[in-house]
């Protein structure tokens, strides 16, 4: 059976200020961001040690996504039990044991069983963190989901910036792990222990893996076309710029970072956007922004266009994630972790097809059509957006 009524929270302490609510959520946010960002931050490493083709590195990441996949239903179904704080609060400390295990393997066997494991705790804990942060956005009564996604953001950024110093002294994985991310993940983790009880609904009997129902299906949808999006920027605006643009090569690095930027600047804004405007009306405007940049890139590949079009993206797919995840974990039918679990396979699931979908489409026609698609994806998200208001 499925939950029929507005979800809800156990009493908070009467002590406890929304401040500290706040920042207990960002910190799990940042936490899970940080970690990652570390893993990111070394891949070369991983790839030189183990002696991996450019397949065999890839094929591992797929195996991180697909763990990832895997955990969604799974951890959804354990915040629904055991309650997504406490939960969310396990997870992190079992991740930074999952990095470390990483950095140890000794061969590619293991390090493939470890990315596994590494992609499943890090996708469970998304799901269960984003119900926490609803419960605790629900008790502010203040949007809130926004600022806790920049705050991934900024984890992974920060984190993976440690990358260029550990790289420069020449320290191992390892040695980078532990000594950036058991600090971190002790700070974090004191941050984030807040006296907070999560609701259960232990009764529940939904099969663990289940497709969403309903509005659900349409939320996924925006989810996983401004997650194309992300995917295709991380992975093809350097080849973007440099192969269609004419961009010398040095500049093949600005692409992605001028769109990350964009995406945290807009994240910290987007929960006042969110009081000041329904988020149907956000996520409409949100997927023209996108959409129109996209279509610079495509119409005017020259390098100052093209940047311009990567900002114009950022702007547009930022607010999304946060918006489909809130409206998920609010839904009046089904119970939050379900509902998240299926908002974030449709998620990643665009993280994860983006970038050879975009490959595929380059190969069979050009770049410039494959940016093309994007636009297509971007008003979809603009034509959909009614599906975030939310039922009573």
């Amino acid at each position: 059976m499925t939950a029929t009524t507005e979800p809800s929270h156990a009493p908070a302490p009467a002590h406890l200020t929304r401040r500290a609510g706040w920042l207990a959520i960002a910190a799990m946010f940042g936490l899970n961001g940080a970690l990652f960002g570390l893993w990111a931050s070394r891949i070369p490493a991983f790839k030189a040690t183990h002696e991996l083709s450019h397949a065999g590195l890839g094929a591992l990441l797929l195996l991180l996504a697909g763990g990832a996949i895997c955990a969604f239903p799974l951890a959804g179904r354990l915040a629904d039990h055991y309650g997504a704080a406490r939960v969310t609060k396990t997870l992190a400390v079992i991740k930074i044991t999952a990095l470390l295990a990483l950095a140890i393997a000794p061969n590619v066997p293991m390090l493939a069983i470890a990315l596994f494991l590494f992609g499943a705790i890090h996708g469970g804990m998304d799901v269960t963190m984003n119900a926490w942060g609803a419960e605790v956005e629900r008790w502010a009564k203040r949007p809130q989901m926004s600022s806790y996604h920049a705050m991934w953001s900024l984890g992974a950024g920060l984190a993976a910036g440690t990358g260029f110093v550990a790289i420069s002294l020449g320290a191992t994985p390892l040695v980078h792990y532990a000594l950036i991310g058991l600090p971190v993940v002790a700070l974090l983790c004191w941050l984030g222990n807040i006296p907070w009880t999560s609701p259960t609904n232990r009764e529940s009997k939904a099969p663990i893996f289940s497709i969403p129902k309903g509005q659900l299906v349409l939320v996924g949808l925006l989810a996983f076309g401004a997650s194309m999006g992300e995917g295709a920027i991380a992975d093809w605006s350097a080849v973007y710029l440099v192969d269609i643009g004419g961009a010398p090569e040095n500049w093949a690095a600005m692409g992605y970072a001028i769109f990350s930027v964009t995406m945290v600047a807009m994240r910290l804004l987007g929960d006042m956007i969110t009081r000041l405007t329904y988020p149907e009306m956000a996520a409409r405007v949100s997927g023209l922004i996108a959409a129109g940049g996209a279509a610079l890139t495509v119409l005017f590949p020259t390098p100052p266009l093209i940047l311009t079009g990567f900002v114009l993206m950022g702007i547009g797919y930022a607010l999304i994630f946060p918006l489909a995840f809130s409206r998920a974990a609010n839904d009046p039918h089904e119970s939050p972790g379900k509902a998240l679990a299926g908002t974030a396979t449709f998620g990643y699931g665009g993280m994860l097809l983006g970038p050879p979908v975009i490959g595929f489409i380059a190969n069979a026609t050009s770049l410039r059509v494959s940016f093309g698609v994007l636009a297509v994806l971007a008003l979809m998200i603009a034509v959909l957006s009614g599906a975030l208001k939310r039922e009573v």
